[in-house]
C-alpha cells in the first residue's frame, strides 16, 4: 500500500513540474522559451512625502540607494496628483534564469531584495531622518516558539510590497 501511495505522489509530483515549467503536450525536450530567455528588469517604485529638491540633496541620493553602486538605474519624478516624489529603482542587466534566482533567493543574496530593502531605508531615511526597526532591540528572550517571528522580522525588509 506504501508504495502504491509513494507512487501516486510522484506522478502527480511530476505532473505539476510539467504544468509549473510549461511542458508542452509534445513531448520534445524542449525548454520553454519564457525560461531561458531573457527578462526585462523590473522597476520598484517608492513614493516619498517630500519635494524631489530635498530627496537629493546636492545632487546625493540617499546612502542605502548610492551603496547599490551602478548595478542599478535610478529615477526621480514627481508623484501623481502632486503628492511627494517617487524613486524607482532598477536592475541595469535583468538577465537571470529562474532557478538561479530561486537559488539566490533562498540564500539572500537576490540583488531585487536588496534593491526592495534599500528603498524602504531611503523612504524612512527621507521622510523622518531615521531607520526604524521592529522591536530593536528585542525585549523577549530567544524561545522556540518567537523563532519564526525573528526570522519574519529579520527577512520582512528584503520581501513584500513597498
Amino acid at each position: 500500500m506504501r508504495w502504491l501511495v509513494g507512487g501516486a505522489a510522484m506522478v502527480a509530483g511530476g505532473l505539476v513540474a510539467r504544468r509549473l515549467l510549461g511542458g508542452s503536450a509534445r513531448g520534445d525536450g524542449q525548454w520553454p522559451q519564457r525560461l531561458v530567455g531573457r527578462r526585462r528588469p523590473r522597476w520598484h517604485v517608492a513614493t516619498v512625502n517630500r519635494p524631489a529638491d530635498k530627496i537629493a540633496v546636492d545632487g546625493q541620493l540617499p546612502e542605502p540607494l548610492t551603496g547599490l553602486g551602478d548595478a542599478v538605474e535610478i529615477q526621480v519624478r514627481p508623484a501623481a496628483g502632486n503628492r511627494g516624489t517617487e524613486i524607482a529603482v532598477r536592475l541595469r542587466d535583468g538577465a537571470r534564469l529562474p532557478a538561479a534566482q530561486a537559488v539566490r533567493r533562498a540564500m539572500g543574496r537576490d540583488p531585487e531584495q536588496a534593491i526592495r530593502a534599500a528603498l524602504r531605508e531611503a523612504k524612512q531615511l527621507i521622510e523622518t531622518s531615521e531607520v526604524l526597526h521592529p522591536d530593536h532591540p528585542p525585549t523577549t528572550e530567544s524561545t522556540l516558539l518567537n523563532k519564526p517571528l525573528q526570522l519574519a522580522t529579520r527577512h520582512g525588509r528584503r520581501e513584500g510590497r513597498l
